[in-house]
């Protein structure tokens, strides 16, 4: 919202860049373009990092590595941006209305319409549960915006297809993610209930902001492992890291360095510490978790406004 039209289109430009780029990751899970193999990464990895105690840290990782290669591959000069959905819930507008699903200096608009929409597998209907309820339109491929052409190579999901990126947003889960909702995570006393407040489902009862983030906007965004295909992936985890920082921030001494939670999803448990590495796979060396919780730091080198 803050952004000027110029600086939106510097973005979504140096992202059309990495997806002409050929991938530099071997073709894992299908990958063809820089982009995909940034997709491809999450895929290989999304078991390892979700619903974990690292799942704060290799985001961020992640988010820096992506930058990276805006930077020293497009030219970009600028950063990723974050894209605070709690405005848009609260403005009580529809969320399609929002400024980031602009045709023109946005990310474009909602999937065309798909009947009994319910997922990309149809499955979506097991999130019930938690919250979910079907949207009231898209599903299909997103017709509008920059990136109504792009093919993806890598997903849905695990699977290796050439498709279109498809969007079902979804207006009806915006209760998860108003200001109230963000006021009750920062809330929060430690690291751990910060982390599992703010990530969500199956380890609260319903979704949270991250799996409410990723749910509204539906489509690729809403799978567990491909949905960086969708490049608002960035812009909302973007806002999730700023949410920690500033978290961090309420009681910098004590918080810098608070990490805790299962490294693992099976036996045998081992809890999370400062000196666990972040995998990067293919796209960057190995950092540990102590070298990225101050962004302010040689390695990541930002502050949030």
């Amino acid at each position: 919202r803050d952004l000027s039209n110029e600086q939106k289109s510097e973005f979504i430009t140096a992202v059309q860049c990495l997806q002409r780029l050929p991938g530099k990751s071997n073709g894992h899970q299908g990958a063809k373009t820089r982009f995909d193999d940034f997709q491809a990464l999450h895929v290989l990895m999304s078991q390892k990092v979700h619903l974990l105690g690292q799942f704060l840290p290799w985001h961020r990782r992640i988010l820096n590595v992506f930058e990276m290669a805006l930077r020293q591959e497009c030219g970009y000069q600028g950063s990723i941006p974050y894209w605070d959905w709690s405005r848009d819930v609260d403005s009580g507008l529809p969320l399609s209305e929002s400024p980031v699903f602009d045709a023109v200096y946005g990310f474009g608009g909602n999937g065309v319409d798909v009947p009994n929409y319910a997922g990309q597998f149809g499955n979506l209907t097991l999130l019930s549960s938690a919250g979910w309820v079907p949207p009231d339109s898209g599903g299909g491929c997103v017709p509008d915006g920059p990136f109504a052409s792009y093919q993806l190579n890598v997903g849905p999901g695990t699977n290796v297809t050439s498709h279109c990126l498809q969007r079902a947003i979804n207006d009806e889960l915006r209760g998860f993610l108003s200001g109230e909702k963000v006021g009750e995570v920062m809330q929060q006393p430690t690291f751990e209930t910060f982390r599992v407040q703010l990530e969500g489902a199956p380890v609260t009862e319903t979704m949270r902001l991250h799996d409410g983030g990723h749910n509204i906007v539906g489509g690729e965004m809403a799978d567990n492992f491909s949905s960086p295909g969708d490049p608002l992936f960035y812009l909302h985890h973007a806002f999730l890291d700023k949410l920690w920082w500033e978290w961090v921030g309420i009681n910098f001494t004590a918080r810098i360095d608070d990490i805790s939670g299962r490294t693992m999803a099976q036996l045998p448990y081992v809890n999370v510490t400062m000196d666990f590495e972040l995998d990067m796979m293919m796209l960057a060396p190995t950092v540990t978790i102590r070298e990225v919780m101050d962004t302010r730091n040689p390695l990541l080198c930002y502050i949030y406004q």
